[in-house]
């Protein structure tokens, strides 16, 4: 649980981090009619896609190391590929959520104070 609310918090400071970069971007793009909601999927589609790139890295490594683990026990199992599937499922669903915060406040900012040293 330590770990995860530690990587949780470094998705949220990356996602802050890059929600400041791109906030003329996002004040443009409201002045154009961008919606919030298109906003958000476009803050939270980077971030989706390294959580999603992350989860076909480790999935192959995982199950190599937990496969050789087993295999020096008596009684042997087998791992289900389904265990990998809902760990990735709950990994993009956390990144999801500790993104979209970010991403909605930056959405719903007014587009007027962004653009004001323009």
């Amino acid at each position: 649980m330590l770990a995860i609310l530690i990587s949780c918090l470094g998705l949220f400071g990356l996602a802050m981090f890059t929600a400041q970069q791109r906030i003329k971007e996002i004040g443009v793009r409201k002045v154009l009619g961008a919606s919030a909601s298109g906003i958000v999927s476009m803050l939270s589609k980077d971030f989706l896609k390294l959580v999603f790139i992350s989860i076909l890295v480790a999935s192959p490594i995982a199950w190599w190391a937990m496969h050789t683990w087993l295999e020096d026990f008596a009684y042997k199992i087998n791992i289900s590929w389904s265990v990998f599937v809902l760990a990735g499922a709950v990994a993009l669903l956390i990144a999801l959520f500790t993104v979209s915060f970010q991403a909605i406040k930056a959405a719903i900012a007014n587009p007027v104070k962004s653009l004001r040293t323009e």
